[in-house]
């Protein structure tokens, strides 16, 4: 009998299997306020068994995780009543030293960013091998073995390179994998995992969700994963948990969720899950803004003795932009998406091409001379965590460019409301700081302060994807009004092929810093000539599912509605 009956047979008798984790009746509220961040939540998770809790931002669930994990901040949530039992033991209820021999060998964690989790002045090797040092009575030689043999495990390459590297030098997937590696060296009973693969290009994704599962089913772990990326609980999900305002709303099988949800608010969940059918669109014929002309950047590491290595980030890129264009660049972690997005800004300096701005070459400009045309160009970052200064109100970090380009700061104020109010925030958000929203609001605000100096052109460095669907789908319809009410072009940079699909009039291909093909939407995504194109489609997490339509296709389906 399997973990998925919920049973076991002792002596010839069906009893029930106690879960490794379960929540009851699991009440926090804010410290001060009678307003509950989470209310009466109960569910559990079984040996074997991977649990995903979905909801749009602000509804508990990273909170949720949280006190499971015994690490609310203190000062500011307050746990009113519930338990939460991890193997038989009430974590809520237990002492900071009871919590630290449990974290690690009982239950484990892996964070939404890697590059937070991780101590960028220790390498890979030396904090894995910490938390069998505190926890493990194991020699030097038996700890670097094991965290060798776990490294391998987690399949990463090279394992004494990875060992002895510092979190920088290593990609995206290879950290989150070392966070994962860290979390799972001393077998826990539990794994969460809150947001692991929302930074990732496809096909890490997959290699990621593909390892957290065979590691699960290696060792019977229990995983609670938290998401809201309705492709990963496609692919990974036996049951879900949906959360809405602090309360469970539904929970079910994955079937049950995907196919047959009986709330109205998982309905419009599922159905708000962009489908990789690109939307057909009219061709643009608006003047151009940018041209980007045998675009390079190459790096160029020197040493104090000895030749230095240099490594091409971006080789040949040629691709234009005009009014009112979204332009979607995709590939893989390591392709050079971001390398060309940042010589665009001038953020970094290209090795050689052109770079042309309405016309003016901006290429060779200095500093002092780019400094008027930094309004034409704005970005929204990936990661809200570190795009907001955690120090200051969310009022003057709206108001700084506008200030700093002349505007008064009573215009400037008046501003930064009506754009914090047009990305769906009330006025009150000008002051409170960063850390007081959900990391969907961080983004709304970042995209809201961009939008505010009205430039030409706007990079969106994955500036979706650590959103939810519903909030996802109202900044791309938000991101699309602007574009037409306004005319502003659009650099959209991202690995979710499917809000490609919705957003973008055209798709770059990017592959080993080289692009590999580029056209419209349509033809890319539903025509793609390149195998490698054709791997990233093939990649994409819940591509099999229907998800608008409330059904799972067979492959035969996937291929006519793709065609």
């Amino acid at each position: 009998m399997t973990h998925k009956e919920h049973a076991n047979v002792v002596n010839g008798a069906v009893t029930e299997i106690v879960p490794v984790l379960s929540v009851k009746q699991l009440s926090i509220r804010t410290r001060g306020e009678h307003m509950p961040v989470v209310k009466d939540l109960t569910f559990n998770v079984k040996a074997g068994e991977v649990v995903c809790i979905v909801g749009e931002s602000g509804s508990g669930k990273s909170v949720t995780s949280l006190a499971i994990m015994g690490l609310l901040p203190r000062n500011e949530l307050v746990v009113e009543a519930g338990e939460a039992l991890v193997q038989g033991q009430n974590v809520l209820a237990a002492t900071d030293e009871q919590l630290r021999r449990m974290r690690a060998a009982q239950m484990s964690m892996v964070f939404q960013e890697p590059m937070t989790a991780l101590n960028p002045i220790q390498t890979a090797g030396s904090q894995i091998e910490e938390v069998l040092r505190l926890h493990t009575d194991l020699g030097a030689a038996e700890r670097r073995q094991r965290v060798l043999d776990m490294l391998a495990s987690v399949h990463l390459p090279d394992c004494e390179r990875i060992y002895a590297s510092y979190p920088h030098q290593l990609s995206g997937g290879q950290r989150q994998r070392i966070v994962i590696a860290m979390a799972l060296i001393l077998r826990p009973k539990l794994l969460i995992a809150d947001e692991p693969t929302t930074a990732l290009d496809v096909t890490t994704q997959k290699q990621i969700l593909a390892l957290v599962r065979e590691l699960q089913q290696q060792q019977n772990t229990a995983v609670l994963f938290i998401t809201h990326d309705f492709g990963v609980v496609a692919e990974i999900a036996d049951r879900i948990v949906v959360m809405r305002r602090g309360r469970i709303v539904e929970t079910g099988t994955r079937t049950d969720i995907l196919t047959r949800p009986a709330d109205p608010y998982t309905r419009h969940l599922v159905t708000s899950v962009p489908s990789l059918v690109p939307v057909e669109r009219v061709p643009l014929t608006g003047e151009p803004v940018l041209d980007v002309v045998s675009l390079s950047k190459t790096y160029t590491r020197k040493r104090l003795f000895g030749t230095g290595s240099s490594v091409t980030a971006a080789q040949d890129i040629n691709l234009g932009l005009q009014r009112a264009e979204v332009a979607g660049i995709v590939g893989e972690s390591g392709s050079g998406k971001s390398t060309v997005a940042r010589c665009i800004m001038h953020l970094i300096h290209p090795t050689s091409g052109q770079i042309s701005l309405g016309g003016m070459d901006i290429s060779r400009y200095s500093r002092r001379e780019l400094g008027p045309l930094r309004r034409r160009i704005q970005v929204v970052f990936q990661d809200p965590y570190r795009s907001l200064n955690p120090r200051i109100r969310i009022r003057d970090s709206m108001i700084e460019g506008l200030t700093n380009f002349g505007m008064a700061r009573p215009e400037a104020e008046a501003k930064a409301i009506e754009m914090l109010e047009f990305v769906g925030l009330e006025a009150d958000a000008m002051q409170r700081y960063p850390h007081q929203f959900s990391g969907g609001q961080r983004q709304r605000i970042c995209i809201a302060r961009a939008l505010s100096l009205e430039p030409d052109i706007l990079v969106a460095d994955e500036a979706v994807s650590a959103l939810d669907v519903s909030v996802q789908a109202q900044v791309l319809r938000l991101l699309d009004d602007i574009r037409e009410r306004t005319g502003i072009a659009i650099l959209f940079i991202t690995h979710d092929l499917r809000v490609a699909a919705q957003i973008c009039d055209t798709i770059i291909v990017m592959q080993q810093g080289r692009i590999v093909e580029q056209g419209s939407a349509l033809d890319i995504l539903s025509h793609p000539q390149a195998i490698y194109t054709r791997s990233l489609l093939a990649a994409a997490p819940g591509r099999n599912w229907d998800f608008k339509n409330l059904r799972v296709l067979d492959d035969k389906q996937a291929r006519a509605i793709a065609s």
